[in-house]
Formats: C-alpha cells, structure tokens, sequence
C-alpha cells in the first residue's frame, strides 16, 4: 500500500509541477539532441548516438520513493538499470532492491539489475590495482564488463532507461568515472540526472571535473580543445584515485 501511495503522489506531482528550469520537456529533447549533434560531436569526447531514446544516469542519495518516481516520470524512464554491485543500502533502505522494485512496478517502471557487470565493486582481482583500488581503465575492458554495456545499450535502443546508483554527484560515482567513457566509446552520450530532476549535459559534467583538476585550460571556451582528450583522461584517473572503492590489498588476492 505504501508503494502504491507513493505512485500516486509521485504522479500528480510529476502532472502538476512546471518544467525546473533546467530541465527540457521530454517532447523538445530529441529535437535538442538532434539540432545540437553536430555541436556536441565537436566537442565531447566521442560522438553522440543516432538513438532519440536518451540514456540517463542518476543518484538515489537521501531520496524518498516519491520525489525518485517524480523525478523518473518526469523524464519519462521506462526502466531502472542498478548498477550498484550491491543493491541495497543500509542508510536508505528504501532502495533495497526489493522494495524498490516492487514500488517502481505500479508506475510500469521495470527493474533490471546490472551490478554484476557494471557495478563499482568488481570481483575480478585483476580490476583492482596493487594498493586496492579499482582500475576503471582495466575494469573497461574485461569481457563481462562489455556485456554489461551491451545489455544496457540494447535496453536504451527502445526505450528510456537510467543508470542508477547511490551518489548524487555524478563525478563521484562510477557511472560517471568508469562506465560513461564506455559509453562514449560506443558513440552514446549519456545525460546526468542530478537534484531536483534538473539535467547535467556530459560535457557540462566534464567541464566541473576539469575545473576541479584545475585544468580549465582545456574547458569548453578553451584555444586547446585538441588537447582536452588527454586532459579529460588524465582528470579521470585523478578523481577516481579519489573516489574509486577500495579494497585492501590483501583482500583482492581473494575476491
């Protein structure tokens, strides 16, 4: 019954409310990707994809069930991807992935979990460096990780989904920090759903990580926008030393 209540008043928010200001009406956000391909082809680190279903991510956080369906219908997602290794949290228990499934399932919002695959906690040692914490760049390119990509990219084909995990910032999360260049790799941008049900572009989301690098001189109004690839790369491996899990070495020897 609560599962049900929080549908509902997640919906006659969703119907009620206006449009935040950052946020493009669903009806506009296929013309906005189509009008501005060539732009972002220019200027992201990959290609954007010829898909009209965008490919979201989010961060539960301290979220209640209803602004979380809120936020979803608003951006009409069709399916939750949790891309936590483990789907549960013991501070927010209503993102266990039983109550969470059951609640997304009166709104026709499917559940899938991909954690297995895609999650941030790999049980492969070899993703992990000598000091124990993880190795997005290795983690990318293991066979399993791909099929996790895979299945995500084929979900996305037909409808909208989200990459959902715990924190709200995607640049501290690794669906920012290791599986979005997978995404980019394949020619999908993927869009940050951050507070509020307000929209994070990639590349507005590269720019905050480069800033935090202090490497602005390879930001979006930047002369050296040939050089921002390495940039980019290298402000990745510095954010996730920061905020990749981290297993002590010794446990990796048998995970």
């Amino acid at each position: 019954m609560k599962c049900r209540n929080s549908f509902r008043v997640a919906q006659k928010a969703a119907d009620k409310s206006t449009t935040p200001r950052r946020i493009l009406p669903l009806a506009d956000f296929a013309a906005f990707r189509q009008n501005t391909s060539g732009l972002l082809r220019a200027l992201s680190m990959k290609p954007p994809p010829d898909s009209n279903s965008p490919l979201f991510t989010i961060g539960h956080s301290s979220l209640e069930l209803d602004g979380f369906l809120k936020i979803l219908l608003t951006h009409e997602v069709k399916i939750v991807c949790d891309v936590r290794s483990r789907p549960g949290s013991f501070r927010f228990p209503q993102f266990n992935r039983e109550p969470l499934e059951a609640c997304l399932a009166p709104a026709e919002i499917r559940y899938e979990f991909l954690g297995e695959t895609l999650g941030g906690r790999p049980s492969d040692p070899r993703a992990y460096h000598e000091d124990g914490i993880v190795n997005y760049e290795e983690r990318r390119k293991a066979a399993d990780f791909r099929a996790g990509i895979d299945r995500a990219l084929m979900l996305s084909s037909a409808t909208n989904i989200v990459l959902m995990c715990a924190e709200e910032d995607p640049l501290q999360c690794h669906r920012f920090l290791m599986i979005s260049p997978a995404l980019l790799d394949r020619g999908i941008t993927p869009v940050h759903i951050r507070r509020g049900g307000e929209l994070e572009s990639q590349r507005e989301a590269e720019d905050r990580l480069l800033k935090l690098h202090d490497l602005t001189a390879f930001d979006s109004g930047s002369l050296f926008i040939s050089e921002r690839d390495v940039a980019l790369q290298d402000a990745l491996r510095l954010q996730a030393r920061e905020f990749a899990f981290r297993a002590s070495p010794e446990a990796t020897e048998y995970l």
